[in-house]
């Protein structure tokens, strides 16, 4: 039930969607000559006349359309009829084409302004991370730290922690031997064991049974982490320098040593690699009764955990007053807007790879699992925040979604005339085909993401 709900929910995006294109059109007295539920792929499941316009109800759910005089190849309205769409003045048009990504940015804000109005409360997406548990092995450092179960984590190597994700960030680019160093690090201990090894050149092979001297190195740098990797927006960069197998296994064997014995296969370069390779420090401030307290570092195990089990508690905006429902329902769609926003960003700068790309099967999945396990209200929200997504991608300036319909229009403004009919059906149906091996492709992403229990 829940599952047909969020398709039933999505379904009214696209007919919001597309009504916006419909009621612009007829503000302006335009004729329509179609309005289709669905693409035209497949069957018609119902056709039928509304007044002067044809409507069409498509197997193929997953989009819709308005059709005007103009799209329609056997149309014998007069090639100057103030009827086709082409001979409305540009600000019309322009309106008409951007009215169905106005309407989905209202029905985002109607279905956030409803359910704080009836829930009485709005997600900020921030949590109160507090320590349920310390369950570590009594070797584990966090026992050393000064943490306390109860204690309100607040930062994290000078970072706001703010999410569960934040701080599981931090555990797992921390972990102890995880194959990599810093490459200044690298150098400053290449050095040292230089000093303390005079006999020994940097890159030539050190006899058996040559006697290694190791310096006191210290741990890595702690880990740096900016508001949006913490926000799980911006993939985390790591510019450190894989070892190699020999030295991963140099590592493993040399651990706690003050000198070791050479094998007659390594470098002194070698030995400052693997010596460079430990872990990284954690350093939390929590809040405890009250009053600030710094912690002793703590360092993750090689498996990225720290040892805490922690309860997040969702911070809500409350909305009980209709000017806390509009301020709240204002902030709460800024927020992912800018979330939405700086996620194409990072799909178009090839930063998120492609099989992280995700449509409407796995919306609609994940959907109901909101819906179903945590009631009707965050179900509306999320149905809001994909009529907002819908309304951003819409807008993109890509043949065959409004936003390409947009650009038409602004060349066909600065030209001082349209482009050639054959020059845009050509774009246009480049631009349609692009849509559907999209679609196709992020179709098959889902049904493998649900098959491999991704989601």
């Amino acid at each position: 039930m829940s599952i047909i709900i969020m398709i039933l929910l999505l379904s009214v995006l696209i007919l919001v969607h597309e009504a916006g294109h419909f009621l612009a059109a007829k503000m302006f007295k335009m004729k329509v000559s179609k309005f289709g539920f669905g693409l035209p792929i497949g069957p018609t499941l119902w056709e039928g006349k509304v007044g002067d316009v044809q409507v069409l109800v498509h197997a193929f759910l997953l989009g819709g359309y308005v059709a005007f005089p103009d799209d329609e190849k056997d149309e014998k309205l007069p090639a100057d009829s103030p009827d086709r769409f082409m001979n409305r003045p540009i600000y019309q048009r322009l309106v008409v084409v951007s009215a169905g990504v106005f309407a989905n940015i209202v029905c985002a804000f109607v279905l956030v302004f409803l359910t704080a109005a009836l829930w009485g409360q709005l997600p900020s997406n921030k949590y109160n991370i507090t320590v349920k548990k310390i369950a570590a092995e009594k070797s584990a450092s966090i026992w050393q730290s000064g943490l306390q179960e109860g204690d309100k984590i607040l930062e994290i190597n000078n970072s706001t922690i703010n999410s569960p994700y934040g701080l599981i960030a931090f555990a797992q680019t921390s972990k102890k031997f995880d194959g990599k160093a810093d490459e200044n690090y690298i150098k400053d201990n290449l050095e040292k064991l230089l000093k303390i090894n005079p006999t020994l050149k940097q890159d030539e092979i050190i006899q058996k049974d040559t006697m290694i001297k190791l310096p006191d190195v210290g741990t890595e740098s702690e880990i740096l982490l900016n508001r949006d990797q913490l926000m799980g927006i911006e993939k985390i960069k790591d510019e450190q320098i894989e070892l190699n197998d020999t030295q991963k296994s140099l590592r493993d064997k040399i651990e706690g040593k003050k000198s070791f014995l050479s094998d007659g296969k390594i470098t002194l370069n070698d030995v400052a690699y693997a010596i460079s390779d430990n872990a990284h420090p954690i350093n939390i401030t929590v809040e405890r009764d009250g009053k600030v307290v710094k912690l002793k570092p703590i360092y993750s195990n090689s498996e990225g955990l720290m040892g805490i089990e922690y309860n997040p508690q969702e911070i809500m905006i409350q909305t009980k007053d209709f000017k806390s429902i509009v301020k709240g329902s204002s902030q709460y769609l800024y927020n992912n807007t800018y979330m939405l926003l700086y996620g194409l960003k990072q799909i178009f700068t090839g930063k998120v790879p492609l099989n992280d790309l995700h449509g409407v099967i796995l919306i609609t999945k994940l959907g109901g699992d909101t819906i179903q396990n945590e009631g009707i209200f965050p179900g509306l929200l999320l149905t809001a925040l994909i009529s907002l997504d819908l309304a951003i991608v819409n807008f993109l300036p890509i043949p065959a979604l409004d936003g390409g319909h947009v650009l038409f229009l602004l060349i066909e403004k600065l030209r001082g005339r349209p482009l050639e009919e054959e020059v845009i059906e050509k774009i246009g149906t480049a631009g349609f085909m692009f849509l559907i091996l999209l679609m196709v492709f992020v179709i098959f992403n889902d049904i493998y993401a649900l098959i491999t229990n991704k989601f």
